[in-house]
């Protein structure tokens, strides 16, 4: 499939409320016409919490539009735009297709994919479903961020480009199976993830974990 933006999204966290409670989050994205990408955030984007969400290395968050169509024939219901709180929904880039280190053009903003995301239960609140984040880690459609290496503006008519993928092709999806469901994956394919330098240091500190396990 050809490689498409088929929404961008952008939001302030906000109040909700789920099951009687309130929580602050920034997973509510509205759609909007245009994204002013910096290297630290984008314009009128924000997170609610900087412990486990944001930082120059999850920037831009993404996610394959091919998985709205799984999730909403799994529970029976539609999904809104920006249902995992996504900054854009892509159309020919899922986690099997996209690799830690690749570099892609949008408009005239380049981004590198740096880690696959770690889903939490904000998706389940986002989308008043209990069962939404188990079945995200086990089918691994969690989406990924990117670090801005050139600053810009990306439209929702902005052409997508690959400027050049990495050599080690260590796909998004591989480094979760590895993680949440290889009970005892080798050394040596932890130690070829790790090899990757462009990997942002939550994941890497996650596969080191994992590999002093093995040791």
């Amino acid at each position: 499939m050809t490689r498409k933006i088929v929404t961008i999204s952008k939001g302030l966290p906000k109040n909700n409320m789920y099951n009687g409670k309130e929580y602050l989050s920034g997973i509510w994205k509205e759609e909007a016409d245009e994204l002013i990408v910096r290297s630290e955030k984008i314009d009128d984007d924000d997170i609610a919490n900087p412990e486990y969400h944001g930082g120059p290395d999850r920037v831009v968050c993404a996610y394959p539009f091919e998985h709205y169509a799984h999730w909403e024939k799994l529970f029976g219901q539609p999904l809104t735009n920006a249902a995992f709180g996504e900054n854009l929904t892509l159309a020919g880039m899922t986690e099997e297709q996209v690799c830690i280190g690749d570099v892609y053009q949008f408009g005239d903003t380049i981004l590198q994919v740096t880690q696959g995301r770690f889903p939490c239960a904000t998706i389940n609140k986002r989308n008043n479903n209990n069962q939404l984040l188990k079945a995200v880690v086990e089918m691994g459609y969690t989406g990924y961020f990117f670090r801005v290496l050139q600053e810009g503006t990306i439209k929702s008519d902005s052409e997508i480009t690959l400027i050049s993928a990495h050599p080690k092709q260590v796909s998004v999806a591989s480094i979760h199976h590895l993680y949440f469901h290889d009970k005892a994956p080798s050394q040596g394919t932890i130690q070829r993830m790790l090899e990757v330098e462009e990997l942002a240091l939550p994941w890497r500190n996650k596969l080191l974990e994992k590999l002093e396990k093995q040791q």
